[in-house]
């Protein structure tokens, strides 16, 4: 689904999932058309600005289904910052992050990607404090490897534990924020 609620081409919306947003509700930050996982919505207007652009970096993790054995000099690349192109053309290399090999995910939701028996697969959890577009496809290809499958799991202290595909969890202004980590009491 795309994460916006119109859009000019037929595509699965957000206004398609089973829930009355109210009226003013827009995503914070997105998720491209392949990724998958946590999105999260608001009517308050300051959050995406407190969110992305204020002094304090926000953690996001992601599941990563890769294919090909990744190696600890892979990893290492990614941890340490992989220079890659952003959009605009400009050379971009990203900030240090926490990147791990982890077991498969027990999602709830299923894969729409079927592996093959023939190639090999690695899954690592990486967690960013940026979100250029297309970030983590780009660096897990700039060392050698293509992105399979991509689920945000969480923003902070946010997360799609125990949450079914399309489900909605609507939390109180109070708790959203402690989640995210957010003193909007405070200006930028």
């Amino acid at each position: 689904m795309i994460s916006q609620f119109v859009s000019d081409h037929p595509a699965r919306l957000l206004c398609h999932l089973n829930y009355i947003f109210p009226e003013g509700t827009h995503a914070i930050g997105r998720l491209d058309n392949d990724s998958e996982g946590l999105l999260l919505l608001t009517t308050n207007s300051k959050v995406t600005k407190l969110l992305f652009e204020g002094k304090k970096k926000h953690k996001r993790t992601y599941k990563v289904l890769v294919l090909h054995k990744v190696t600890e000099e892979a990893l290492n690349k990614i941890r340490t910052g992989v220079t890659f192109k952003a959009r605009g053309g400009d050379m971009y290399t990203s900030l240090p992050c926490e990147a791990t090999i982890i077991d498969e995910p027990d999602f709830i939701f299923p894969s729409p990607y079927i592996k093959s028996q023939y190639h090999d697969y690695t899954w690592l959890q990486l967690t960013l404090t940026e979100g250029k577009y297309r970030q983590v496809r780009k660096m897990v290809i700039n060392v050698g490897h293509k992105c399979m499958r991509l689920v945000r799991t969480s923003i902070e202290d946010t997360t799609i534990d125990g949450m079914q595909a399309g489900e909605v969890k609507e939390l109180d202004e109070k708790t959203f924020f402690e989640l995210l980590k957010i003193d909007y009491t405070k200006p930028l």
